[in-house]
């Protein structure tokens, strides 16, 4: 056992690991150690510039969960965007489960807009389901308010795909600009842009937003397919 595997089970909570594992059924609960989310990123915080850490972050793949989850918080902390760029390249591809991959919120994407989009489009295009979602949850986090580009719901609504989480990012994703934009997102849903799955769950989850009004609700009900 590693020293960084050894401080993570130090933090083992048993209970925690049991409750999030069953929000993972795609992950091995061997895979598991249950370390609470908030004591995982201060870890990463004490970590991030040591040489212990710069080990680690090129010892891949990992065996654990929370192994995969402080190299994620690892990452977001790096403050130069083509290392970051690198790093989540390398990284990327192994990611297993839709939680690791929605948690890496790297710090500088906001400060590299024009290239993000850039990458982003390349991640969608990829074979790996968790590098497109990661791409699909990056263009929703950084794309929706000011930087938004009528482009990018375009491409996305031209993925096809028979990937569960992929799917199900999609329809998060336009549910979302829906909450946020929704006269000019509208279209996808009316002229029936994405796959009938898809369409459905966006409608699904854009009703369970506060941000959209009765009326709107009332619309979107109607375009069920």
């Amino acid at each position: 056992m590693t020293d960084i595997q050894k401080k993570l089970f130090e933090m083992q909570d048993l209970t925690y690991r049991d409750f999030h594992s069953r929000l993972m059924p795609e992950t091995d609960k061997e895979k598991v150690i249950g370390v609470r989310t908030p004591s995982l990123r201060k870890f990463a915080k004490q970590l991030c510039g040591t040489p212990e850490a710069q080990k680690f972050l090129s010892q891949l793949p990992h065996k654990y969960y929370e192994e995969d989850n402080l190299h994620a918080f690892l990452i977001e902390q790096i403050t130069d965007y083509n290392e970051v760029i690198s790093k989540l390249d390398e990284f990327l591809p192994l990611v297993d489960n839709w939680a690791t991959c929605d948690m890496m919120k790297p710090k500088t994407f906001k400060n590299h807009l024009p290239e993000l989009k850039k990458k982003c489009f390349e991640w969608i295009e990829s074979e790996y389901t968790y590098t497109v979602r990661f791409g699909i949850v990056m263009l929703m986090t950084h794309f929706l308010e000011a930087e938004f580009d009528p482009s990018i719901p375009e491409r996305i609504s031209q993925i096809r795909s028979e990937e569960y989480y992929i799917k199900m990012a999609v329809a998060w994703y336009f549910a979302t600009a829906l909450s946020k934009r929704y006269d000019e997102i509208l279209p996808f849903i009316v002229n029936h842009k994405l796959d009938p799955w898809t369409h459905n769950k966006t409608i699904q989850k854009a009703k369970e937003s506060y941000r959209i009004t009765p009326e709107q609700k009332n619309q979107l009900n109607k375009l069920k397919i």
